[in-house]
């Protein structure tokens, strides 16, 4: 597995991370463009799939069995700077324990248990080409490749999610239990979203390469079928309140309201505890002068969709090339993004990383390509302005000569 360098991880040390050829990246990757969606093709897919009814697909990715070993996930499980999740089930008891884990916690014998490790595209190159793999849904609606390991009968129990998800089988084999139903009455109490009343109405058992694709608010049940590891492709699916929330607090930084409250003609109240009537009109009138447009929105989606999260950090190279150096491996090798980086576009304009960037009219088909390919393999012919942009976001690590 190899770990971004910007991370500034003791990898011999902390993780003893492997990692992952070249070629063995390729044989794993290369066969998801045919048969990735069971032989549809993607629009296809879309028009009769997508947030409209599951589809399991058979060797997906025929001889796949993962892009971590189960000793990768450990290490990822233990390091603090990474999201995890370990659930037990014992005596009809739901455990949750969040990371970092313990080698004793990921060791246990005496209950079944599972343990579920967020972006893994953010620490493993192979697990960031898996997941744009499915570049065929907007990248602004990807969130992340989480995958889980489970002992036998490990498992969240059964559960409905609020977005899509592809469930791509690596090691082992694990039972998916699935059913479209309107009752989602929740266990009183416990520390996960299990359902009370599960019904399935689909039974089938997915081993390595196999993929199962789920709406939103689909209820679904896995349940590991010996040692298993399973991929899960997620997608974003943000409430209306939480964009309202992040749509106010970004206006609130570019909002200008002129005028002072004032009452000249300020009359003598009976009851002087009174909020009269004629200063709520008059503040109405001064924040009825908030307005936004369509652009305003534009603008706040490619901030907003390109944010980091909280727990996505970036550093310099520790030995940054010269300008002049970066120069040259930029024009005979081009340039990729870094995992943790994201590029989108719309009509307001480009986005890097929650911030809009300048792009001069001679660049923009070439910064659509790198948004969309995540790459500009070389040879390349940039223009000056553009080396000087690349080279600042190589300094930020945001991205690197390939």
């Amino acid at each position: 597995m190899a770990l971004p360098a910007a991370k500034a991880r003791d990898s011999t040390a902390k993780t003893g991370a492997r990692a992952i050829s070249g070629t063995v990246r390729a044989r794993i990757i290369a066969p998801m463009i045919t048969t990735l969606l069971g032989g549809i093709t993607p629009r296809q897919f879309l028009a009769e799939y997508w947030q409209k009814k599951p589809l399991l697909v058979r060797q997906a990715i025929p001889g796949f069995t993962g892009v971590l070993d189960r000793e990768d996930i450990f290490d990822l499980a233990c390091d603090p700077d990474v999201e995890s999740r370990h659930i037990r089930h014992h005596d009809g008891e739901w455990q949750l324990e969040h990371g970092p884990q313990t080698r004793g916690r990921l060791r246990g014998k005496r209950a079944p248990w599972t343990v579920l490790v967020q972006g893994i595209n953010l620490w493993s190159e192979a697990a960031d080409e898996l997941l744009h793999r499915f570049d065929f849904i907007p990248q602004a609606r990807l969130d992340d490749l989480m995958v889980s390991y489970a002992v036998d009968g490990g498992g969240v129990g059964p559960h409905f999610d609020n977005y899509d998800v592809f469930l791509l089988q690596g090691i082992g084999k694990r039972r998916w239990q699935i059913a479209d139903q309107e009752d989602r009455t929740l266990v009183e109490g416990a520390p996960l979203r299990i359902l009370q009343n599960f019904a399935p109405a689909h039974d089938w058992v997915l081993e390595p390469g196999d993929m199962l694709y789920l709406p939103p608010h689909w209820a679904h049940n896995g349940i590991a079928v010996g040692e298993c590891t399973t991929y899960s492709i997620g997608f974003r699916s943000p409430t209306a309140q939480e964009l309202g929330t992040e749509f106010l607090g970004w206006m609130q930084e570019r909002i200008c309201l002129d005028g002072l409250y004032a009452d000249p003609d300020l009359a003598l109240q009976d009851n002087s505890a009174q909020i009269g009537p004629s200063m709520i009109d008059q503040i109405q009138r001064m924040i009825a002068g908030i307005r936004w447009s369509r652009d305003d929105i534009a603008a706040f989606v490619g901030h907003y969709l390109t944010e980091p999260k909280p727990n996505v950090f970036f550093d310099p190279p520790a030995a940054p090339l010269s300008r002049a150096a970066f120069k040259r491996a930029l024009v005979t090798r081009g340039f990729r993004l870094d995992a943790r980086s994201l590029l989108l576009w719309s009509e307001a304009g480009f986005f890097l990383n929650g911030e809009a960037i300048a792009v001069e009219p001679e660049w923009r088909d070439t910064l659509a390509a790198l948004a969309h390919a995540r790459r500009l393999p070389g040879p390349l012919a940039p223009p000056a302005s553009l080396v000087d942009t690349l080279y600042d976001w190589y300094c930020d690590g945001f991205g690197q000569p390939l």
